[in-house]
């Protein structure tokens, strides 16, 4: 059969994987490019038997750089979110831990130059139009990845990549509190709606009857969980004008319970469908923001900082997450000036991906 060869690097980004692909060498049109990521990552098989996916919605995520236009940026990163089972492409959010391997990726494939001992990489988030400066180690003008970092959901170490998120408020929805309320209720569950860095729908552990400490594979099982969720998650989405919200990864799905283990609170993160093995960039960001900001769900569940910025240490599935938070307070909430966290790259290979010549045949 005839395939259709694309260049590609395969890495890590974070606590998630996936190709990184550059924008020049796949379609421009939307349905064109779904198809050739569909077939790609292998999606609609629960094993991507016939991809590169890993039957994961975290190592089913795609990463695409250019070369920006924008006055501040280096590099346009656009993300699609594939699905594992049923053959679908969702480009409206953006991922983080993925966002960890653009900087990496961008000198690998020659699209901004090695600067000395750490290069500054200036990444337009295309999916939410938010700004990123990421610090990669490059001694020798060249990628390293080796180093003392040490992630949680990621055994070893590695060279960290240091990032700060700007411009990350409504980046979907327009707005901070997208329905205006500190606090909704959906379906008897109390909820704040919350658009940083990811919309996301955020409860108390507890109004599910959950503790909020369960594993990822405990809370997978949880059918009536999942059920009771989603009908939340629809109604809180809708309400938050995101359309086709049944059909779409956004808004996340968040839960919060008292910390457990020395953190501020503990979390847990739905992508929505599949609790999160551990956490979300993005999602931390709003979780964060949720925890600092007065009034929400999140009240009488963590103690609030009083420093500028503040570090929030979010307990997940697989250990701990810091998200430092600059910001202040304002009568609507706070106003966010930038969030800070430390993520760590690998790559994995690189080459060639095929795919079937009638998913595109590059002509």
């Amino acid at each position: 059969m005839t395939q259709t060869a694309i260049p590609f690097l395969f890495m890590r980004g974070g606590t998630s994987r996936g190709p990184y692909l550059n924008r020049a060498d796949l379609p421009e049109d939307p349905e064109t490019l779904a198809q050739v990521l569909i077939a790609m990552v292998g999606s609609g098989h629960p094993l991507n038997i016939d991809g590169i996916g890993g039957g994961n919605a975290v190592t089913t995520k795609v990463a695409m750089l250019s070369r920006s236009n924008d006055d501040w940026a280096d590099i346009d990163y656009f993300f699609a979110q594939v699905s594992v089972d049923d053959r679908s492409v969702d480009f409206k959010p953006t991922c983080g831990n993925i966002l960890s391997g653009v900087g990496p990726a961008a000198i690998e494939m020659g699209l901004i130059a090695a600067q000395g001992v750490e290069t500054t990489v200036n990444i337009h988030v295309v999916n939410t139009g938010a700004r990123v400066i990421a610090t990669v180690q490059t001694p020798d003008r060249a990628v390293v990845y080796d180093g003392s970092a040490a992630i949680d959901g990621v055994p070893g170490t590695a060279a960290p990549i240091a990032l700060q998120f700007m411009d990350t408020i409504g980046g979907a929805t327009g707005a901070f509190l997208p329905t205006g309320n500190l606090v909704d209720t959906f379906n008897g569950v109390d909820v704040t709606c919350m658009d940083v860095a990811m919309p996301m729908v955020i409860a108390k552990a507890s109004a599910f009857g959950l503790y909020g400490y369960e594993s990822a594979e405990v809370l997978n099982d949880d059918t009536n969980f999942f059920s009771t969720m989603e009908e939340v998650r629809v109604q809180a989405g809708e309400a938050m004008g995101i359309k086709d919200v049944a059909s779409s990864v956004t808004p996340k799905f968040g839960l919060l319970a008292p910390a457990k283990d020395g953190g501020t609170i503990a979390t847990r993160y739905f992508m929505p469908w599949k609790a999160h093995p551990t956490m979300a960039v993005t999602g931390a960001q709003c979780l964060a923001s949720c925890v600092l900001t007065p009034g929400t769900v999140a009240d009488g569940m963590a103690a609030r900082s009083n420093e500028r910025p503040a570090i929030v240490t979010l307990e997940h599935a697989s250990g701990s997450i810091d998200v430092l938070v600059d910001y202040d307070l304002t009568v609507n909430g706070i106003d966010l000036r930038s969030a800070g966290l430390v993520r760590t790259a690998r790559l994995l290979a690189k080459g060639e991906v095929m795919i079937p010549a009638s998913a595109w045949s590059k002509q």
